[in-house]
C-alpha cells in the first residue's frame, strides 16, 4: 500500500484524507509542498500555520476527489525531486476507505445473522420457533443435578430435538482439546453469519477492515474444577491449552485467526449484558470508521452442577417446575420464580451502509443507537426505581436522534425474576409515560431460557427478525398478571407488527454489578 491511486476508490472526501494523513503520517517539507500542490489543483485553501506545524492544517471547504484525481494526485507525486521523499502514503486501510464528512455519522445497517441456541441451531430454525410459542427448556438428566434446586436448563439439542448437540461434526478431536464448548458455538454460529452475509474476503485490505467484537459471560467451572483435581495427580496433568480455554476474549482471538480479520479484536465481559455491549461496541466501530465490518455477538457454555449450585444460593433460578421444565421460564408472569440457565451463541455482521450497498448484501435492519448505564446500586439487583434501565433506554434513543414515541417495541431483558421484571415494566412505564401502553413489550427468555452473556446477543437477532418480517415474538407461559403488570407483553402468541412510519425498537440487556444496555434497531430504509 504505497501509492494512494492505485486504490480503486470512487470517491472520498479530500479533507478527511488530508486530516488523518497529517495525523497518521510522518511529514517532511517535501510532503508539505506535495500537500500544498494538491491544496492548489484543488482550490482549497491552507493557513499559512500549516508550513510552521504541517499537524494542524485548516481547510476552509471540502471537495470530491475522484479516481483521475487521484491519478492526478500520484502525478504530483512523482514531480517531487527527491523521489525517496514521496508523499508517505504508508498508511493503513482506515486512512484510504470512502468516508464522507469528518462530522457525519456512517450508518451501519445488518447483513448477517447466525444462532446455536436451545430453539434452533440456525437462524431460521430459531426464528421459527420462537415466533411460534415453542420451548427448548429440559429436565437436566444427569445424577448430578438430582439434589440441586432447580433440575431444568436450556441445552442446545441435536438435529433431531432427541439426542445432544455434537461438537465432534464440527471440529477435530485436537480442535476441541484447544477451545471451550463457549467458543466451539461462537465458531459455529459466526460461519453462519458470515455464509449469510456472503461476506470471505480474500483482499488483504478488506481483512484489515473486518474486525471480532465477541463477548463471554462466564468461564466453563467444570473445566476449571477438573483440571484443579488434574493438578493434584501432578504437574504434567494440567493441559497446556487450560489457560487459552478458559479466556474470554478466546471466542474473538479464534475467529479473527480462522479467517484472517485484522480490524479491532474486542471482547466484552459484562456479566447477562455482555452480548448487547459487544454489539453496541462493534456498532460504534462501523459507525467511527475503525471497522467496515464487525463480526460480533456473545458466547456462553457454563451449564454445570456448580454453576446451578451457585446460583441457586444467589435464589436466582427457578425452582418450582422442574416437573415441567417447559413452564419454568415465564417472564413478566405473577407466577415466575426465577430464571431459568440457557446456553448458546449468536453473531451478528454489521457493516458500514455503503459498503453493504457496493456488494449488494441483503440488509436485515439498521442499528440506529447505544445506551449503557451503571446502577451503582447491588451486586445482583436492579435499583429499585428502574434509573439504571431508563438511562440507558433514555441514552440509546439520544444517540439515535429518536422521542419515545418513535419506538413501537421493546425486547425486554425480563428473565423470569420476581423482582427485574417488575422493575424493567416499571421503567419503561415511566420513561414512556402514555405512551407505553402503544407498546409492545415481550420477551423470548421463555422459550429459550436465560444464554446469560449470549442473551442480549440472541434476543438482538429476534429484534432484528421482528423489524425485518413485522411479527413480534410472543412472551410464553404468561397465565397471570399482577394489577401493575399492565403492559402489552405479546402473551402466548406473535403479533403483527402494526404498520408505522417505520418500525423501530430497543433490545435492553441488564447484568450483575449493575451494567445496563440498550440497542436501538429499526427496520432498513433509504433516507
Amino acid at each position: 500500500m504505497d501509492v494512494f491511486a492505485k486504490y480503486d476508490i470512487p470517491r472520498c472526501r479530500l479533507i478527511v484524507f488530508l486530516q488523518k494523513f497529517v495525523k497518521c503520517a510522518l511529514l517532511d517539507e517535501n510532503d508539505v509542498l506535495y500537500a500544498a500542490k494538491a491544496a492548489e489543483h484543488f482550490k482549497i485553501e491552507i493557513s499559512p500555520k500549516c508550513i510552521l506545524k504541517p499537524n494542524s492544517f485548516d481547510f476552509d471547504q471540502e471537495k470530491d476527489i475522484s479516481y483521475a484525481d487521484m491519478h492526478y494526485l500520484d502525478l504530483c507525486a512523482g514531480g517531487v525531486q527527491d523521489s525517496s521523499k514521496k508523499f508517505n502514503f504508508r498508511l493503513c486501510q482506515t486512512t484510504v476507505r470512502s468516508v464522507e464528512t469528518s462530522n457525519s455519522r456512517r450508518r451501519v445497517v445488518v447483513t448477517g445473522l447466525g444462532v446455536v441456541s436451545p430453539i434452533g441451531c440456525n437462524l431460521q430454525n430459531a426464528w421459527n420457533s420462537v415466533v411460534q410459542g415453542e420451548c427448548g427448556i429440559v429436565k437436566l438428566q444427569d445424577d448430578c443435578y438430582r439434589n440441586l434446586p432447580c433440575q431444568v436448563a436450556g441445552l442446545i439439542q441435536g438435529e433431531n430435538n432427541s439426542e445432544k448437540f455434537d461438537l465432534n461434526r464440527y471440529f477435530s478431536k485436537s480442535e476441541l482439546r484447544a477451545m471451550a464448548p463457549a467458543t466451539a458455538y461462537a465458531l459455529i454460529a459466526a460461519q453462519e453469519a458470515l455464509q449469510d452475509a456472503g461476506w470471505f474476503p480474500n483482499n488483504e485490505e478488506a481483512k484489515l477492515m473486518t474486525g471480532v467484537a465477541v463477548g463471554m459471560g462466564m468461564v466453563d467451572l467444570m473445566d476449571v474444577c477438573e483440571t484443579a483435581e488434574a493438578l493434584k495427580k501432578g504437574y504434567n496433568r494440567v493441559s497446556p491449552f487450560f489457560v487459552p480455554r478458559i479466556l474470554p476474549n478466546m471466542a474473538a482471538g479464534q475467529i479473527s485467526i480462522k479467517y484472517g480479520f485484522r480490524g479491532p479484536n474486542h471482547a466484552v465481559s459484562t456479566a447477562c449484558a455482555t452480548g448487547a455491549h459487544a454489539i453496541g461496541d462493534a456498532f460504534r466501530f462501523v459507525q467511527n470508521g475503525d471497522a467496515d465490518v464487525m463480526i460480533c455477538g456473545g458466547t456462553e457454555a457454563c451449564i454445570s452442577p456448580l454453576a446451578i449450585a451457585g446460583f441457586c444460593r444467589l435464589r436466582a433460578l427457578s425452582t418450582s417446575y422442574n416437573g415441567t421444565p417447559e413452564k419454568a421460564s415465564r417472564p413478566f408472569d405473577k407466577n415466575r420464580d426465577g430464571f431459568v440457565m440457557g446456553e448458546g451463541s449468536a453473531m451478528l455482521i454489521l457493516e458500514e451502509l455503503n459498503h453493504a450497498k457496493t456488494r449488494n448484501a441483503r440488509i436485515y435492519a439498521e442499528i440506529l443507537g447505544y445506551g449503557l448505564s451503571g446502577d451503582a446500586s447491588h451486586l445482583t439487583a436492579p435499583r429499585e426505581d428502574g434509573t439504571g434501565a431508563i438511562l440507558a433506554m433514555s441514552r440509546a434513543l439520544k444517540d439515535a436522534k429518536l422521542q419515545p414515541q418513535n419506538i413501537s417495541y421493546i425486547n425486554a431483558h425480563a428473565t423470569s425474576t420476581p423482582i427485574g421484571d417488575a422493575i424493567e415494566s416499571r421503567a419503561i412505564k415511566t420513561l414512556f409515560e402514555m405512551h407505553s401502553k402503544r407498546l409492545a413489550v415481550s420477551s423470548t427468555k421463555g422459550a429459550h431460557g436465560h444464554l446469560l452473556g449470549a442473551a442480549g446477543n440472541l434476543e438482538a437477532v429476534f429484534t432484528i427478525m421482528a423489524c425485518h418480517t413485522g411479527w413480534i415474538p410472543p412472551t410464553i407461559n404468561v397465565e397471570h398478571l399482577d394489577e401493575s403488570m399492565d403492559l402489552n407483553y405479546v402473551p402466548n402468541e406473535k403479533q403483527e407488527w402494526s404498520m408505522s412510519e417505520r418500525r423501530v425498537a430497543l433490545k435492553n440487556a441488564f447484568g450483575f454489578g449493575g451494567t445496563n444496555a440498550s440497542i436501538c434497531i429499526s427496520e432498513y430504509k433509504e433516507k
